[in-house]
């Protein structure tokens, strides 16, 4: 018996020191940057005839990151003011249904752009009030938002358009037009936006006064309502904040790809937008170059399709790529991340 308790022990130690190995060497990582340098080398610049145009999986690296971005930002507001976002996805889907919901009853596009980020804002405040005023577990209540806006859109979408067969037809934003070696090239305004949002959100957080306060309440709450910072006004308005970037996130769905609403067709953003953020250390601009990670592995795969042809099992490697690195960014093998000191911890004024 002393024998098998010996052995396991040991068993133990050993699968301690491989985690251990694993995050804290560098070894894995240098061989894995290497690696895609040899692929992405072999790729763009490895023959005469490049197997893609490096132009276009810039340009299409932008756009697949666009909803990754704009959660990712979402998710930092909100995590920097303490209060945990799970909820994103749910967030998003809102944003996506809403903005297609308006685009297609008024056939005006523009008004479904403004309505979505607000309809990602009303499922915020019911973050908000559950996680700030009642204080429920704040993974519990971005759970319970992500079923209720699958379920909440899925329904809407059978009452309004399924059953009583209306067009559901939104329309498409317009994009911007450009050329690189007389060849035209395409970006949709929610990308640009959201381009320009993360140094908007990077100047807030960090060169004004706002942003200092939602660090500070992220941080040490305590502290900074002894300092006379309303601890709740600042949570409130950062999740409000962090629905609005969720909801117009939507929009790159609905919007701006396809020009309708389908379900569940945010297919998981939030979530590799949670990663994201946490790759990129709760900054906006971590959290962009996390996301034009994530961008990058998806631009792969679409600018390979012509190269691989039907080979099936390559293709569900490439489209795979994305959610390996969130596993992979979510071990802790990039480097360890340290969240706000307060973050998912509820506030209660002495």
């Amino acid at each position: 018996m002393a024998q098998v308790l010996v052995d396991r022990e040991e068993k133990i130690d050993s699968a301690r020191s491989m985690r251990q190995y694993l995050r804290h060497s560098r070894w894995p990582l240098v061989a894995l940057g290497l690696l895609l340098l040899i692929f992405i080398w072999r790729v763009f610049f490895g023959s005469n005839q490049p197997l893609v145009d490096i132009v276009s999986v810039i340009i299409l690296t932008l756009s697949f990151a666009t909803p990754i971005t704009l959660g990712a930002l979402s998710g930092t507001f909100s995590e920097r003011s303490g209060v945990v976002n799970i909820g994103i996805e749910g967030m998003m889907l809102t944003g996506a249904f809403f903005g297609a919901l308006v685009g297609a009853l008024t056939g005006q596009v523009w008004l479904g752009l403004i309505l979505a980020p607000i309809s990602g804002m009303a499922i915020a405040l019911i973050h908000a009030v559950l996680s700030i005023y009642f204080r429920v577990d704040q993974i519990i209540s971005g759970t319970v938002i992500n079923i209720f806006a699958f379920g909440l859109t899925a329904y809407l979408y059978s009452l309004i358009f399924t059953s009583s067969r209306r067009n559901a037809d939104a329309g498409i934003l317009p994009s911007l037009k450009f050329n690189i070696d007389a060849a035209p090239f395409t970006l949709g305004l929610v990308s640009v936006l959201a381009i320009a949002l993360i140094f908007v959100g990077h100047y807030i957080l960090f060169y004004t006064t706002w942003g200092l306060r939602t660090r500070a309440v992220g941080e040490n709450p305590k502290a900074a309502d002894t300092a006379g910072v309303n601890v709740f006004k600042v949570r409130y308005i950062n999740v409000l904040i962090s629905g609005f970037l969720a909801g117009l996130g939507g929009t790159y769905f609905s919007l701006q790809v396809v020009g309708y609403f389908k379900e569940g067709m945010t297919v998981g953003s939030g979530f590799i937008a949670l990663a994201a953020m946490i790759f990129g250390k709760w900054t906006p601009l971590g959290a962009w170059g996390a996301a034009l990670l994530f961008g990058f592995c998806q631009a792969m795969d679409s600018a390979l399709q012509s190269w691989y042809g039907q080979i099936e099992w390559l293709h569900t490697f490439t489209q795979a790529l994305p959610y390996v690195v969130t596993i992979i960014v979510l071990t802790g093998l990039v480097g360890r991340s340290r969240p706000p000191a307060a973050v998912g911890v509820p506030y209660s004024k002495q």
